[in-house]
């Protein structure tokens, strides 16, 4: 049985129009209490929920307002281990850097990649003072690193993965190592406001990836997927978590939904949390020697 963890999310990336491209990143702290906001109003609820920042990919407002089970794998266990024996690192789309900064101990050389400005001026406030270099990319190829530089791959819920530019990068035996958001992760809430999303719900399949890693050129020698219990306690979780994570439902205001957001806080009140399932894969593939 997995154990329930409060939020928060560690999410990294600017909003994407196509709900395909959704990507929520989960990096699950320790176990609190619940809040006791099932009795408070809708009003109240909002109210609080639209007044605090989002700004930032701290999740901490979620803690006991939110939970989701953390995958069994333990991705930053393990990707820290794999870490201890390589000599030279590449951490792709870092986001904040926050997961790469809580590496025990670093390779001589770890490089990281990121995208968003307010990402990367975070990650480089982070882990330039670990000895990481930063390096600002859109997340298209060609990665800014020449062949067979990496002995390790990195990389937690990247929004698109280029396979053949991850062969390019590692060296023969090298490893890359990521963990990835599955097929239709959290979708009970984005359909409750969107409607079915039938084809969204096929993408992000793990097979799929294995497929693409071999067309690489890459040995896939670990693929695991894991189904995620999430539950919203209250409805202003839910606001906060569709305003900070905006490309989930795309557009997305209290105004817009209210009627919806009205119906779910009565919802969550009679009826008890409101649940979603979250999806994570794991990947690991190797370059022949």
């Amino acid at each position: 049985m997995l154990q329930l963890k409060p939020f928060p999310l560690l999410l990294k990336y600017p909003p994407y129009t196509n709900i395909h491209k959704v990507v929520v990143a989960c990096h699950i702290l320790h176990s609190m209490s619940l809040h006791t906001t099932t009795q408070r109003s809708f009003e109240e609820l909002v109210a609080e929920s639209e007044s605090v920042s989002v700004a930032g990919w701290d999740f901490s407002w979620l803690e006991g307002r939110a939970t989701e089970q953390r995958p069994s794998w333990g991705y930053s266990r393990e990707m820290g281990e794999r870490m201890a024996k390589a000599k030279a690192a590449l951490d792709i789309q870092t986001g904040g850097g926050e997961v790469l900064a809580s590496v025990p101990k670093l390779p001589p050389l770890t490089v990281a990649t990121e995208s968003w400005p307010p990402n990367i001026e975070k990650a480089t406030q982070l882990l330039h003072p670990l000895g990481v270099a930063v390096i600002a990319d859109e997340d298209a190829p060609p990665l800014p690193f020449g062949n067979n530089a990496f002995d390790l791959v990195v990389s937690r819920h990247p929004v698109t993965t280029w396979w053949e530019e991850i062969a390019r990068v590692l060296r023969p035996g090298g490893t890359y190592f990521s963990q990835h958001v599955g097929p239709a992760s959290v979708f009970e809430l984005v359909e409750y406001f969107l409607g079915p999303q039938p084809e969204a719900r096929l993408s992000r399949d793990p097979k799929d990836a294995k497929v693409a890693a071999e067309a690489a050129g890459l040995e896939v020698i670990d693929l695991r997927l894991e189904s995620l219990r999430t539950e919203f306690h209250d409805i202003g979780a839910v606001i906060y978590f569709l305003r900070k994570v905006i490309w989930m439902v795309p557009g997305f205001t209290v105004d817009k939904y209210r009627d919806k957001l009205r119906a779910l806080h009565e919802q969550i009140q009679t009826e008890g949390p409101f649940v979603a399932q979250t999806t994570r894969f794991l990947i690991e593939a190797r370059k022949p020697l």
